[in-house]
């Protein structure tokens, strides 16, 4: 594990929110859909279930993604993440539950705004990446058709491809039939 494992969870609801309207559309059109998102990265405390709350985290969307485009950039990407820890007045504290027996910090009340405790947590796990030093981590697939983004958690970094559209499948098969036509 590179990270501790609620950054690695974090992360990785990074990626799918980002990626939320990418690959094929708008994934996250209504409440029914964010709620479903929520529910399978486990966020948990306050929801209004209103069109402001799903704009707000539209709206985050949009500012974390920001932050992949800045990965070749450790000064920018630091600015960013600095800037979200600021605008959601994280305040960190350890905590734990019975379904996550392990230590974990909460950045944000469970009262506060749905997009506030997203993007304190959102930051404190990109803070993580940047106080490793591995921003090479967050990067953008790539398939020439795609633009996903993905956190490569491989040991190496030799992950290259996104999960979202069958990419690394697709560009092996398109190799291994360029390779086969020259024989």
């Amino acid at each position: 594990m590179l990270f501790s494992h609620d950054t690695e969870l974090t992360l990785r609801a990074i990626g799918e929110l980002v990626n939320s309207d990418r690959v094929g559309g708008e994934e996250l059109p209504d409440m029914p859909a964010l709620d479903a998102y929520l529910d399978r990265h486990g966020w948990t405390g306050r929801r209004d279930r209103d069109d402001a709350e799903l704009r707000a985290v539209h709206q985050l969307r949009e500012r974390v993604g920001r932050i992949w485009a800045a990965a070749d950039d450790e000064v920018g990407a630091v600015d960013q993440v600095n800037a979200l820890l600021s605008d959601t007045r994280a305040a960190p504290w350890l905590t734990r539950h019975p379904e996550m027996p392990e230590w974990h910090l909460h950045l944000a009340s469970v009262h506060d705004p749905l997009w506030q405790r997203m993007g304190a947590e959102m930051a404190m796990a990109l803070a993580d990446v940047i106080r490793a030093g591995e921003l090479r981590r967050l990067k953008v697939c790539a398939a020439p058709d795609c633009t996903a983004v993905l956190v490569d958690l491989s040991r190496n970094r030799s992950g290259k491809f996104c999960d979202t559209g069958n990419c690394g499948n697709r560009q092996h098969v398109a190799a291994y039939r360029e390779r086969r036509a020259k024989k």
